[in-house]
């Protein structure tokens, strides 16, 4: 804060809070911020409520709970005066600092985004991080290996079905919530984000398979595409394309590389083999306790890999009407080079 010129850290709702506190607040209409003075003590301000959730930490910070007739916008304008620079979590909802621009004017307070001072924090995962994406990468291994070991039943299942299926394999494989699911088959597969409805899988076409959780706070995701049979000439060709791709990708994520970097490796493979219109999307996005956070695998991010930094590389090919894959791995980058979360087989599996 002191280096960034910020006064004030105002975090609310989402996973700055936990990372800061341990405390996961509720995302509800009534307040609850921690309020970090460059000098001075830390004030969680929580509705009294929801105070019994929160497991205190004298030193760390003080709970300073309020009551349903309080106004809880008012109470952390009082903590200090007026500050020059207020950083403001991404989170917050817009209804708090709006009233709280009424305590502390624009015309005297500049407001920032939280990032200013969080971003170095989280970006850069320390050896437990590490070691709970390792744990989150294990277990939705798992899960991909059934997939690919036949044990998920694809054909004559709607997508819905084998996503709601393979939900229940990431919970019982330890992640406690399921973040996404998705199953898309044949032409669906070319919509990067799609939502597994009531197509049912057929024989002999690929299914691209996204999956991901959060398991004791930190994420998992990975990609793996399956085929239903046979695999034609020109499936196995982009294939190999893309297989390349992510190789390439992965290799380029050392310590000092610009994340620029990581996206140019896997997509000029994409590209020089004439696909490069079919790949729409970034290479990779930062992971730890959100599925996608600082930094991302894109072209015009400058920004250098250091040791700690964990993120994506996914690239994909996608032919609109046809068919579409992608190929995900979650790496974080070491001083002895690229460290993968994910070791299930990368090849194209055959499955009945």
């Amino acid at each position: 804060m002191e280096r960034a010129g910020v006064d004030v850290l105002l975090v609310s709702v989402g996973s700055d809070l936990p990372y800061l506190t341990g405390y996961e607040a509720m995302p509800l209409e009534r307040l609850t911020m921690l309020v970090v003075p460059r000098d001075g003590e830390v004030t969680l301000v929580i509705p009294a409520l929801e105070a019994p959730r929160v497991m205190e930490q004298p030193g760390v910070f003080t709970l300073r709970p309020w009551g349903e007739l309080d106004d809880p916008v008012a109470l952390v304008a009082g903590l200090l005066p007026s500050p020059q620079v207020a950083a403001v979590g991404d989170t917050m909802w817009a209804r708090f600092l709006v009233e709280l621009l009424g305590h502390w004017p624009s015309s005297a307070t500049q407001y920032v985004r939280s990032t200013t001072v969080m971003n170095d924090l989280r970006m850069r995962k320390d050896d437990a991080e590490i070691a709970a994406l390792q744990a989150a990468g294990a277990a939705i291994d798992r899960v991909a290996a059934q997939l690919h070991a036949g044990e998920v039943p694809l054909v004559g299942r709607t997508e819905a079905q084998v996503s709601a299926d393979l939900s229940r394999r990431i919970l019982a494989e330890g992640h406690q919530s399921v973040n996404f699911a998705i199953v898309a088959a044949g032409e669906n597969a070319a919509s990067p984000h799609h939502h597994a409805g009531s197509r049912v899988i057929r024989e002999g076409e690929l299914v691209l398979c996204d999956i991901g959780g959060t398991m004791d706070g930190y994420c998992s995701d990975i990609t793996r595409c399956v085929h239903t049979g046979p695999v034609s000439a020109e499936i196995a060709e982009a294939y190999a394309v893309l297989h390349a791709a992510h190789a390439a990708g992965v290799a380029a994520g050392v310590v000092g590389a610009a994340c620029q970097d990581v996206d140019r490796a896997a997509r000029k493979v994409i590209a020089d083999a004439g696909f490069g219109e079919y790949f729409i999307h970034r290479t990779g996005h930062g992971i730890g306790m959100e599925a996608h956070e600082d930094p991302y695998m894109v072209e015009g991010n400058t920004l250098p890999l250091a040791a700690g930094h964990a993120f994506s590389v996914e690239p994909g090919i996608y032919l609109p009407g046809r068919w579409g894959m992608r190929l995900e791995d979650i790496v974080v980058a070491t001083d002895d080079g690229p460290l993968s979360m994910n070791f299930v087989d990368h090849s194209l599996v055959v499955v009945n």
